[in-house]
């Protein structure tokens, strides 16, 4: 249920509405929009009587909210989210920021080389994976702690914002301690004991599609992290299994869109994973852009051939340039557009 004041309700008037909804046993929840104040009221609402609101002072309509999630719906936040993960990196607004580098890190002097690289050509966030979650119990399962700390060794070196990956609630406190963002993995996309514990560290969490789930599920993925607090969501698409063994996953365009279109929160798009073909990872980056995507995530390698994990879908510091400078004129196209650090040496290209 969603309770719409009027433009010029009071705060005594929106205060006694969130004691209404208190009486009733359920947790308001406030979100002060641009023009006026929407209330939800979380819980199992199917049996609360409107009338119970539709008389008090200051309100103006009360809704039922046709979605299983909530608090993700554009029906209760219609203006997009905008999340920080801090030096200046926003998603969800008119700028499209690129985050980029390895698979796994392979040690210090290497992450922070490709950090360095990926920053000259306009990548405005460093990837890189210090836990691995892999198929196979025997391949690599990343550094660990001291990755971390290899990452973070990178940021001071560059300035770039890291992201990388948790899959347990160890992990997650670790990671929180080293990282500026969460990235919970497709594989755990339904560990709602970790997307509640994320949701209560602080921290912005990206949350990676399921490899199998529907939409719905993806979001109210993202409604768990939310109800915990923590509204500092960035959805990534990054492919979803299929019949078809000529690319690793099937990249669902479509899905930025659709998502968009339900769901408040910015969605960026994972053509690495999505495709698992070098070839394609920057054609499948333009589609993203060009739909909309509030973001661009991709592996990017140094000597992708030795690369620890992932070598195959991993571009070349000259392929990551070249996608950048092609980037910039689909951005233009459709009203966002592609800065940052390095952008001066993309643009023009």
């Amino acid at each position: 249920m969603l309770v719409l004041m009027q433009r010029d309700a009071t705060p005594e008037q929106i205060s006694a509405v969130c004691d209404a909804i208190k009486a009733l046993g359920f947790d308001p929840l406030p979100m002060p929009g641009t023009t006026r104040t929407a209330i939800g009221l979380a819980g199992d609402d199917g049996q609360v009587d409107t009338s119970h609101f539709e008389g008090m002072g200051g309100v103006a309509q009360v809704l039922y909210d046709s979605k299983p999630y909530k608090q993700v719906s554009r029906e209760w936040h219609p203006e997009n989210s905008i999340v920080s993960i801090g030096a200046g990196v926003t998603f969800g607004g008119s700028e499209v920021p690129v985050i980029a580098g390895p698979c796994s890190v392979e040690g210090e002097a290497a992450i922070v080389e490709v950090a360095k690289a990926v920053k000259a050509m306009g990548a405005v966030a460093l990837r890189g994976g210090a836990y691995k979650p892999r198929t196979s119990p025997y391949a690599f399962q990343g550094l660990g702690e001291e990755g971390l700390k290899f990452l973070a060794t990178a940021r001071a070196e560059t300035g770039l914002p890291v992201v990388t990956e948790a899959m347990d609630l160890e992990q997650a406190d670790l990671v929180a301690k080293y990282a500026d963002c969460i990235q919970i993995g497709t594989r755990n996309m339904s560990n709602f004991a970790l997307l509640r514990h994320v949701g209560r560290l602080g921290k912005p969490v990206m949350l990676k599609r399921g490899m199998s789930a529907t939409i719905t599920e993806w979001l109210l993925a993202a409604e768990y992290i939310m109800a915990e607090g923590n509204r500092a969501i960035i959805l990534c698409e990054r492919g979803i299994r299929s019949f078809d063994s000529s690319t690793r996953n099937v990249l669902d365009v479509a899905a930025i869109v659709a998502v968009q279109r339900s769901c408040h929160l910015p969605v960026i798009v994972d053509p690495s994973h999505g495709t698992g073909v070098r070839a394609m990872v920057a054609p499948m980056a333009r589609a993203g852009v060009a739909a909309g995507a509030d973001g661009v995530i991709v592996e990017v390698h140094p000597q992708p051939d030795k690369a620890w994990s992932d070598g195959a879908q991993s571009l070349h510091l000259e392929q990551f340039e070249g996608m950048m400078k092609t980037l910039v004129p689909i951005a233009e196209a459709v009203g966002r557009s592609i800065t940052g650090a390095g952008t001066a040496a993309i643009t023009g290209g």
